[in-house]
């Protein structure tokens, strides 16, 4: 059973990307899953499923330049060139850069030097078919290079007007303190959900004291949560998620115990389990902005019904005895890309 969905053309719900940043749709759409990382992705639903968003009052494109190695701008690329001009024109963009990749797919690091963060935006510039990004931010904080010397390159494509406001990913506290004091920073752009709550100890604080927003990904923790995933499903060659430790051997069993127990409070509230999940992330402030991977219509329109999924104290009550903070099985990422993340840090 599912929530009414937001009529088309409705205006969805806004909030602000921290005190400096743009006033976006509440929910973005985050665009990785139509170009990689999950397997195979139907280009013409993907299109369709962009247009349906815009359609439906989402603003916020999110997108990387990595994704499938510029596939996913030229896909956005194409959505935009093909949606209706007043949809075309409320549309963000949300651009991830800095990922080194291999000619297999593989990943061997990241660089924030000033000049490769020039050299990355002119290449999405280009992809995205647009004179401008409206938030720019590197994906992960590139150990060898100081944060100061990556935002500063940022800042100087925000002077030059090829991006309109900054942003961050993944980075701790600390970072966040010294890049805020290089200039504005819009939001930062981290995973947060019911069973990966690690920013609320001391990152979150930190931005909101800052006045900068969240951007939420993995509010579904790439579908484990969205109680759609099942125990029998078997994933594909081309899907990260089949050496993500969450989704393995017992700790996924343990994680969709979890689930089952969260699809007993969406039922009595009638809703379904994705709905409840995208609704708490919504309620944790409005400073927050989830980002929903769906990569066709029907999840879209099964995301977009949370707007009208109000929770009070016994829904979050009932939803934290289902789901406790540290209940998942599994750290986020395998080892190695772990090691990336300057906010576990």
């Amino acid at each position: 059973m599912t929530t009414t969905t937001p009529r088309t053309g409705r205006p969805l719900p806004t909030r602000s990307l921290g005190t400096t940043g743009p006033e976006v749709s509440a929910l973005g759409l985050g665009c990785m899953g139509m170009s990689a990382l999950y397997g195979e992705a139907d280009r013409a639903e993907s299109i369709a499923t962009i247009h349906a968003a815009l359609d439906a009052g989402v603003t916020l494109l999110d997108t990387g330049d990595f994704y499938g190695m510029g596939h996913n701008e030229l896909l956005i690329n194409e959505a935009l060139r093909t949606a209706p001009a007043a949809a075309r024109d409320q549309a963000l963009t949300s651009v991830k850069f800095g990922a080194l990749r291999t000619v297999e797919g593989g990943f061997t690091g990241y660089d924030g030097r000033p000049a490769a963060v020039k050299n990355f935006a002119a290449y999405s510039l280009q992809r995205l078919g647009t004179d401008h990004i409206d938030i720019y931010r590197i994906a992960r904080v590139d150990p060898h290079v100081p944060i100061e010397e990556t935002v500063g390159a940022i800042a100087e494509l925000v002077e030059a007007g090829h991006v309109r406001h900054i942003g961050l990913s993944e980075v701790g506290a600390d970072t966040l303190r010294r890049a805020a004091a290089v200039a504005p920073i819009a939001d930062l752009q981290i995973e947060y959900s019911l069973i990966s709550r690690g920013i609320e100890d001391r990152i979150l604080p930190t931005a909101r004291e800052l006045g900068i927003g969240v951007t939420a990904y993995g509010v579904l923790s790439r579908g484990l949560i969205s109680g759609h995933f099942t125990r029998e499903r078997t994933l594909g060659a081309g899907d990260f998620r089949g050496m993500s430790p969450r989704f393995q051997g017992d700790n996924l069993q343990r994680n969709l115990d979890l689930v089952d127990r969260l699809r007993e409070v969406a039922e009595t509230k009638g809703v379904t389990v994705a709905q409840i999940a995208i609704a708490w992330a919504l309620s944790r402030g409005e400073d927050i902005v989830p980002l929903i991977g769906a990569r066709r219509r029907d999840r879209l329109a099964e995301a977009l019904g949370a707007l009208e999924v109000t929770l009070d104290a016994a829904d979050l009550a009932a939803i934290e005895e289902a789901v406790p903070a540290g209940a998942a099985a599994g750290a986020r990422y395998p080892e190695a890309q772990m090691a990336h993340l300057d906010s576990e840090h």
